[in-house]
């Protein structure tokens, strides 16, 4: 697959020297908000969140190939305070906390004020965009209209555009997804949307780990993802505990997983903490963790290039770029 010039920059500046990724997921607002206060989210201060994210970042942005930030309340205010090192990736979401719709049928929106273009404007290295989908729900045709209209302007822009589709349910009466259903509709909407103009996508684990507890069937699984996929894909980590989350990324990199985009896997427990005690979870739990994480992906990940070979650019290719 061919990739423009600026998407390969951005994609190599989110990524370890064995090319693969190692980010960490801290776009978060209002699950934070909820995690914070479970009484009162919405009494959760501006400064509280800025503060929290200004101090998980500025601990283990140094072990990550790249950051992921929301606007609201992390980008500017990390950039301004000088948390994120010059040789890490920065990328930022697009989308609104939260859904629009029912949850059988839910619709995605990106955050009003808030675009591709500032994110450039910005200096960040690609975005990221949530879109809750279901192959067969009368809402997907206008989500992935969505999706393509973000992706053409990435391509306009040639800016890296990760994708992460969460999947849900569509009967009314029921619409949380059987371990059955679940896998398989990760696995084609990983086959449908990585055929989008995303540059890479971010999936969920595509087995019910609750259910299925054979790391046989975990690995069967993944192949089937990568074999699904179009596009290099990473592991999100949708607030699993670090133990299972480490078996889930052994695998899922075995498997042909190009890393990993975590968040509460990692720094979760911070949240609870007073800011002395955090500190020290941070620079000795929530690193020792990150640290593991990216010593596996390096290992066994397969490298995103694999998906987007080198190529040559023509004499005077500045005059039409």
């Amino acid at each position: 697959m061919s990739l423009g010039i600026g998407k390969r920059r951005c994609l190599t500046a989110c990524s370890t020297m064995q090319g693969v990724f190692a980010i960490l997921a801290l776009d978060q607002r209002g699950s934070l908000r909820k995690a914070i206060n479970p009484e009162d989210p919405e009494g959760v201060t501006y400064e509280t969140l800025v503060k929290f994210k200004q101090h998980v970042i500025s601990r283990l942005a140094p072990e990550t190939s790249a950051v992921l930030l929301d606007p609201e309340y992390g980008t500017a205010q990390n950039i301004l305070a000088d948390t994120i090192p010059g040789s890490v990736g920065h990328i930022v979401a697009l989308e609104e906390t939260g859904y629009a719709g029912e949850p059988y049928a839910r619709m995605s929106e990106i955050l009003q004020g808030w675009s591709v273009e500032k994110a450039q404007k910005l200096g960040a290295s690609g975005v990221k965009m949530l879109v809750y989908y279901h192959p067969e729900s009368d809402l997907a045709e206008q989500q992935r209209e969505l999706i393509l209209e973000v992706a053409e302007t990435c391509r306009v822009h040639d800016l890296a555009f990760f994708l992460e589709p969460i999947v849900h349910g569509i009967d009314p009466e029921n619409p949380k997804l059987s371990p059955d259903e679940r896998r398989e509709t990760i696995i084609e909407t990983a086959r449908i949307l990585s055929q989008t103009g995303a540059d890479i996508l971010k999936v969920e684990f595509p087995v019910d780990v609750n259910a299925q507890p054979d790391q046989a069937v975990w690995y069967e699984a993944c192949q089937e993802l990568t074999e699904a996929c179009a596009i290099p894909w990473v592991l999100l980590s949708a607030g699993v505990d670090y133990p299972l989350y480490l078996k889930q990324v052994v695998t899922a990199c075995s498997a042909g997983a190009s890393g990993i985009m975590v968040g509460r896997a990692v720094w979760k427990e911070a949240v609870g903490l007073s800011v002395d005690a955090r500190e020290r979870f941070l620079r000795e739990t929530a690193i020792e963790r990150f640290i593991k994480l990216r010593s596996v992906v390096d290992g066994l990940a397969m490298p995103w290039k694999t998906y987007y070979p080198e190529s040559t650019v023509p004499e005077f290719w500045y005059q039409s770029y």
